[in-house]
This record gives structure tokens, C-alpha cells and sequence, in this order.
């Protein structure tokens, strides 16, 4: 049988007020995604919505070790960040994959094309705007005939 792959994208910034109702949104359809067999989560491991993915995953995995987790990064000066959740829920994945050597204004959008192609469902956190990665990642989805689940913020 294969497995079956789950994405998110979403926004960096998330309004304080949003916060517990992006997470709960989250841990339901993850909770869905696994409940319809998907056993394995490509997080991009930005900022806001995505490290929110990956830390309720890898929540998730303790009890469950058939889940695994992946970081798509979209450069790889990306690893050298300081900050203590990203190095902390890297150590969770299973696979580490770095899409570009170098920082370009186009290696997000390479890196959730990448993410995208790879997944059969992606969950979406979106607030509605025409531009940027998370329109974009939701229009190579549907392009792609992807199961796309949308929390609206």
C-alpha cells in the first residue's frame, strides 16, 4: 500500500486573536487526514502556520509511530536559524529536504510546488488574499486535482 502524503501551507503571520482557533482548526484535520489513512506530513517549517503543523504532528507521533514527519525547506541557510521550536521538531523528521542551496525571492514558491506534487491532500490556512505562497501552493493543488482543505482566517 502506499503512503499517503498531507501538506500544509498557510500564513507566517497569524493575528493573536486567530492563534487557538488555527490550532484547533489544524489538530481537526489532522486528526481527519489521519482518521482517512494519511501517515505521512510535509511541513515547509516556516514560521506561524506551518511550525504549528509540524508541532501537532509530531504531538501526534509519540503515540502514534506510524506518523512521520518532513521538512521541506525551501533554502538552506534555513537551518541555521536560532529559533528553539524549528531545531526542536526538526529532530522529529524523518526526512530533511532542502529544495534550493541559496536563498531567491522564488524558492518558496519552488519548494510548495515541490510539496505539493508530493501530497495527495494539502490544508490550507487562508485569509483570503490574491497573492503569495499560500494562494499560490492552493492554485498548483487544484491544478494538481489535490484533496485541498481550507481553514479560513
Amino acid at each position: 500500500m502506499d503512503e499517503k502524503t498531507c501538506c500544509v501551507t498557510g500564513h507566517r503571520e497569524i493575528a493573536v486573536e486567530k492563534i487557538d482557533y488555527v490550532k484547533q482548526a489544524l489538530h481537526h484535520e489532522i486528526l481527519q487526514a489521519i482518521a482517512d489513512g494519511y501517515t505521512h506530513f510535509i511541513s515547509g517549517f516556516y514560521e506561524g502556520v506551518d511550525l504549528l503543523f509540524a508541532s501537532i504532528v509530531a504531538d501526534l507521533m509519540e503515540d502514534n509511530p506510524a506518523l512521520t514527519l518532513e521538512a521541506a525547506l525551501p533554502y538552506r541557510n534555513r537551518m541555521k536559524t536560532t529559533d528553539k521550536l524549528f531545531r526542536r521538531l526538526l529532530l522529529k523528521c524523518k526526512t530533511i529536504c532542502i529544495h534550493s542551496e541559496k536563498y531567491s525571492p522564488s524558492c518558496y514558491m519552488k519548494c510548495s510546488r515541490e510539496m505539493v506534487s508530493l501530497c495527495q491532500r494539502v490544508i490550507a490556512v487562508y485569509d483570503g488574499r490574491d497573492k503569495g505562497n499560500t494562494v499560490f501552493a492552493m492554485r498548483e493543488a487544484a491544478m494538481l486535482e489535490r484533496d485541498i482543505r481550507v481553514i479560513e482566517i
